[in-house]
């Protein structure tokens, strides 16, 4: 690509990268934290409203089981979180949850976690996105009147960003994130201390309401549903938590150990947010509805349908801090951009699966290479474009979008861990070494309960959400693994194909003879320089072959040849419906008839034209013939080209773009005569 067209892909992304310098890409634990957990992070903003939410349903006497639910919520966190340290470290080549579930279970079930995967990443986008242009909308009326195109907008932005490279990308999401959850533990430290220690009483904005139960007097069955179901909702907490696992190789040496202590911080910080929120939403009397037009009622009137409920976080903040002060703001800020960053997690995420799923020819092997910022381009593109096409058809409806989300993770945790304990198994088989086999025992039993535990929340969440939407997600599961599946059969299909044999083969014989076929029109130079290049060839049959379209013109074509005297001999094919491309495939495969074991040299002289507009007026025949003749087998081709003055000209620009110098660039002098310079010795 020439200096002038690379322009603005450079601005928007930045220098191409030397494939050596990928190192310098390569994340400390304080880059790694933001850009792989800033979606578990980011979902305490939301998962203890939706705790409430549901249990709203009982009405406000079963928000005494809001603790007893975080504290189940928490125990699958560090659940999950030591059974992915086990995963880091046994599977350190970032195939993650994929690769786990691949080897221990089998293909399908590998493929199974990856389609999971593939659809939770697209949502996370999806969702985390359409949640904060919700909560941006709320202060920005165009935003909402507009929200599908600012939402896609949103991705098209954290698009570039990534594609500028998961280094730079992770450098500029960390201050947010980082601030997000100074400002949370601020606002649990705080209300801690005004209630134990100052004994202040606070008092959330919904305090005073409400609220009107859809079911009253719940028991047994019933009310064990209730909160299996708030339970599941919780568990939104948990979504991103196998990114790091996914991410292993973009972080530093030593990338296992890294990538662990990463897990365990993301952990520990997650579930301490999460508690301290669901503890003050408790202390200061939030209420929420899953209806709240009809089913908050404030002095004895439903607050209608202009009521808008705000988020946990925010009723929280607005209690501890006061509504309006300088700490509120920041966090609401901070709350409202790390919404947008939780998609940062996907983004890392999906384009290392699908460069292993490529690797393991399951997605087309242009996810696997990695672009000029060394950042897997073409993954990033996909996962952009898959999550405008979500985010477009369900109108940057987070409501709706929600309901599709966290069916794939608790599929991929569930395999995952099913499969870690297969990989015990078969170790305990063979290990002899007495504390290796306790360790390997007590792995075995987290992930054995993992997988029970996130089980159990995988079947709540399909009998509770698949009618809500839940059923997309699985479609879309179903989408990409039937597709992986007949990618992989056709690469097998075309690599068995052209497989080389141990001896020999038809592909090794030479041909017997070789006859060459110089497709003509009119005799002019390249016509003359295809027949100059054909006589080179020393081909053991030579003739030029042309199609009777217009008989005057054939005509003349025959006189001009006898009396230029050139000693080719020069075949007429007859076209009665004036077709040029059928007679000549049916004269080269009667050739191939006659003499199978001959090789067909067809040689087509060509225009090579500078601009984009003469393409489309030269050359369309020798396109269409060549496309027809590449699916005939024992046929070669080959292009003569003839250069126009608008190729040289053309020739001519790209020299000077090449030799074209930045203002100050020859001030400065070339990098490699400046990083020679400054490597030698001053002399005194």
């Amino acid at each position: 690509m020439s200096k002038l067209t690379d322009v603005p892909k450079r601005i928007l992304i930045g220098r191409a990268l030397r494939s050596d310098r990928l190192g310098e890409t390569l994340l400390p634990k304080r880059i790694a934290l933001p850009v792989f957990a800033s979606d578990p992070l980011s979902s305490v903003a939301y998962a203890p409203g939706e705790v409430l939410l549901v249990l709203s349903i009982a009405g406000v006497t079963a928000y005494h089981f809001s603790p007893w639910i975080a504290v189940a919520v928490v125990v699958l966190m560090f659940t999950v979180v030591a059974s992915y340290r086990q995963n880091v470290h046994a599977y350190p080549s970032g195939g993650g949850d994929y690769e786990v579930a691949n080897t221990n279970l089998g293909p399908k079930a590998g493929l199974t976690v990856a389609s999971a995967l593939l659809v939770d990443y697209v949502l996370t986008v999806a969702v985390s996105i359409s949640s904060g242009i919700e909560n941006l909308g709320s202060a920005i009326p165009f935003v909402v009147e507009h929200k599908v195109l600012c939402a896609i907008g949103v991705i098209v932005l954290l698009t570039l960003m990534n594609l500028r490279g998961v280094k730079e990308s992770g450098s500029l999401f960390a201050i947010p994130t980082y601030v997000f959850v100074a400002g949370v533990f601020t606002m649990i430290a705080w209300g801690a201390f005004r209630g134990l220690v100052l004994d202040d009483t606070m008092r959330a904005p919904t305090a005073d309401y409400v609220i009107k139960p859809e079911h009253q007097g719940l028991a047994g069955f019933a009310l064990v549903f209730l909160l299996l179901r708030a339970f599941s909702s919780g568990c939104a907490a948990l979504t991103g938590v196998e990114a790091i696992s996914n991410g292993v190789p973009a972080f530093r040496k030593p990338k296992s150990k890294n990538a662990a202590t990463t897990l365990a911080m993301m952990g520990l910080l997650a579930v301490t947010m999460f508690c301290g929120i669901i503890a003050l939403a408790a202390a200061t009397d939030v209420r929420m509805a899953e209806n709240p037009a009809k089913d908050l009622i404030h002095n004895g009137v439903p607050l209608g349908p202009d009521y808008v409920q705000n988020p946990v976080i925010s009723q929280v903040a607005e209690a501890v801090f006061g509504k309006g002060s300088f700490l509120f703001l920041i966090l609401a800020a901070a709350t409202a951009l790390v919404l947008f960053l939780a998609a940062n997690t996907a983004y890392n995420g999906f384009p290392l699966l699908g460069s292993i799923l490529a690797q393991d020819r399951y997605l087309p092997r242009q996810l696997h290479t990695r672009g000029d910022r060394l950042a897997f381009s073409n993954g990033i593109v996909l996962l952009a474009g898959a999550a405008a096409l979500l985010v477009g058809i369900y109108g940057a409806d987070s409501t709706r979008l929600i309901q599709l989300y966290i069916v794939g993770v608790f599929v991929s945790f569930t395999l995952s861990q099913t499969g870690m304990v297969r990989h015990w198994n078969r170790h305990l088989a063979t290990e002899k070494d007495q504390a290796k086999r306790r360790h390997m025992i007590r792995s075995r039993a987290i992930n054995a309960f993992g997988a029970f535990f996130t089980g159990l929340v995988l079947v709540v969440v399909l009998v509770t959400k698949f009618t809500h939407g839940a059923w997309v997600a699985l479609l879309g599961m179903v989408i990409f693994f039937a597709t992986m599946t007949a990618i992989r059969k056709h690469y097998d299909r075309v690599a068995a194909e052209i497989a080389a044999p141990e001896g020999p083969s038809d592909d090794s014989v030479r041909p017997s003879r070789v006859h060459s076929v110089v497709l003509i029109s009119k005799i002019h130079r390249p016509t003359l320089r295809a027949l100059a290049y054909a006589k080179l060839m020393r081909s053991d049959t030579l003739e030029a072959l042309s199609v009777n379209v217009d008989p005057a013109e054939t005509k003349a074509l025959r006189e001009e040849w006898e009396r230029r005297g050139i000693d080719v001999p020069l075949k007429v094919l007859d076209s009665p419906y004036r077709e040029i491309t059928r007679p000549i495939i049916e004269y080269v495969k009667s050739l191939r008839k006659e003499s199978p074991r001959d090789a067909v040299s067809v040689i087509i002289p060509e225009y090579v034209v500078g601009h984009w507009y003469e393409h489309l007026l030269h050359n369309q025949s020798a396109l269409r013939l060549k496309g027809r003749l590449l699916f005939t087998p024992g046929i070669m081709v080959t292009s003569v080209p003839y250069q126009l003055q608008s190729s040289e000209a053309a020739k001519r620009r790209a020299r000077r773009q090449q030799d074209w110098n930045a203002p100050g660039s020859v001030r400065r002098g070339p990098a490699q005569v400046r990083s020679k310079e400054s490597s030698e010795p001053k002399s005194s």
